[in-house]
């Protein structure tokens, strides 16, 4: 054998050997029991278990004032006519839930296919100021349990101004061929990144993952297996959970939510065949239907102004329109960095209400319409329920603050008993999932969120047409 094929065989080698170590690292990270949690970590679970008394005791006291409440609400028509309406609305709101939870039930993952079956894919990694994070994202994907002569790997560098370009070059050099790298002119934004990559994908399934976002070995080809069993799949979710939840209690919260979303919520609109929205960490799409919307989409905008945000919803949406299904895939699992502070947390939800704002109205225009020839009223029903929520925001926060008013601590009694009921299910759900205690935190994100972020969903619609990364330093 010549020494350039034995040096060939040894950067190969080493390539696979540090891959290998990476997959191990994170294999570990995730199994492992932090050391370094933050303190304030526990004085937040006790507080939160405290306020549950408190509120279990504040309702106790004051119930027979909550049924003189009613009656005395009753006896007027606006009163009669509140009381109808929320009656009516918790009506809905439970039987979607057992309707959603029925759908969860029947739901299965498709199982991966075979090597030969496998479709070739574009995997496009599109990264701003992440640094180190984008190599180990590559590095991820290159492990991927996924023929290499079926897979190409696209990142582009969207104007950093750190040191994410080095880091790009750096993974160039370990992966050669394997991955293309590419550096817009100037900061454009995600959508405009996506974009280029999706011009140069030559994969039958484009796959798009964030550059903060960490796939196992089996994530890719879990993920584009519905492609070849469904031939009417234009779109796949990924399975979100949170990279950075050993220390912060924000991502521990967040990672008990994401598994709520992801593995409850989407699992059943995956049995419907109407995901409503594939996540930008980790997604993969037919590209025969991504080039039929793609004009549309990089050129769309809402109230006159370009759409720089909601880049994954309104390819999700566009996509549904074709009359194409869009799943759900459990076993493709993707770990993601989120915010792990308050100031973080507000502007990605922020993003997020404005976003469902805009694909909402836009999914208004043809979900009741002969959009495809089979499964339209699952679809529909999954609208409603998003659009009440819309529809239903300035009501509930008039209510809510009118509550406040007139009988603070009934509300807080109410509020926070309704709160130990509704978290207790996400609880249990966890436990059952993944066999820790860690779901606990259901319930101080529960009370973090009705009482720190309720004002997202109203804001968010009353400023719904701003642009906006926010979150993008």
């Amino acid at each position: 054998m010549s020494p350039k094929k034995i040096a060939s065989n040894n950067f190969i080698s080493n390539t696979k050997r540090k891959s290998k170590k990476l997959s191990s690292d994170l294999n570990f990270f995730l199994t492992s029991k932090s050391k370094i949690e933050s303190p304030y970590n526990k004085i937040v679970l006790f507080s939160s278990f405290l306020l549950l008394i408190i509120g279990i005791y504040f309702l106790s006291v004051f119930h027979n004032d909550f049924e003189q409440l009613k009656v005395d609400k009753a006896s007027s028509t606006l009163g009669y006519t509140f009381i109808v309406l929320a009656t009516s609305l918790f009506g809905f709101k439970a039987t979607f839930f057992l309707y959603k939870a029925y759908n969860y039930y029947k739901y299965k993952p498709i199982a991966s296919v075979s090597d030969s079956e496998l479709p070739t894919c574009t995997v496009i990694v599109p990264a701003y100021n992440e640094g180190k994070q984008v190599w180990d994202t590559l590095m991820s994907l290159a492990n991927s349990n996924y023929p290499e002569e079926k897979i190409q790997i696209i990142s582009i560098d969207d104007g950093s101004k750190d040191d994410t370009w080095n880091w790009m070059l750096d993974a160039k050099t370990k992966l050669g061929d394997r991955l293309e790298i590419y550096q817009q002119p100037k900061n454009k934004g995600k959508r405009h990144a996506l974009y280029r990559g999706f011009n140069l994908g030559t994969g039958n399934v484009y796959v798009t993952v964030d550059s903060d976002s960490i796939v196992t070995e089996d994530t890719l080809r879990n993920l584009v297996s519905p492609f070849v069993k469904n031939e009417k799949c234009g779109a796949v979710a990924g399975n979100i959970r949170v990279l950075n939840n050993k220390k912060e209690m924000l991502p521990k919260m967040l990672d008990v939510s994401f598994v709520m979303s992801f593995e409850f919520v989407r699992s059943a609109e995956s049995n419907l065949n109407s995901v409503l929205c594939t996540p930008g960490a980790l997604a993969a799409y037919s590209s025969t239907a991504v080039h039929k919307c793609l004009p549309q989409w990089i050129n769309q905008t809402f109230m006159g102004k370009a759409s720089d945000i909601g880049e994954d919803r309104a390819m999700t949406n566009m996509i549904l329109k074709q009359g194409k299904h869009v799943l759900f895939q459990k076993n493709a699992v993707a770990y993601t960095n989120v915010p792990e502070q308050y100031l973080g947390l507000y502007k990605m939800f922020i993003r997020w209400g404005r976003s469902n704002v805009r694909e909402n109205l836009e999914m208004a225009k043809y979900v009741f319409t002969n959009f495809r020839k089979k499964g339209k009223t699952g679809a529909r029903i999954l609208f409603i329920s998003q659009f009440l929520k819309i529809l239903m925001s300035y009501p509930l926060l008039v209510s809510m603050l009118f509550f406040v008013l007139v009988h603070p601590l009934l509300f807080l009694g109410s509020t926070l008993v309704s709160i130990l009921v509704a978290s207790t299910f996400s609880v249990l759900f966890f436990a059952n999932q993944y066999k820790t205690t860690e779901g606990i935190w259901a319930y101080s994100y529960s009370i973090l969120y009705t009482f720190a972020l309720f004002w997202i969903t109203p804001y968010a619609i009353a400023t719904a047409s701003r642009r906006g990364w926010l979150t993008r330093g």
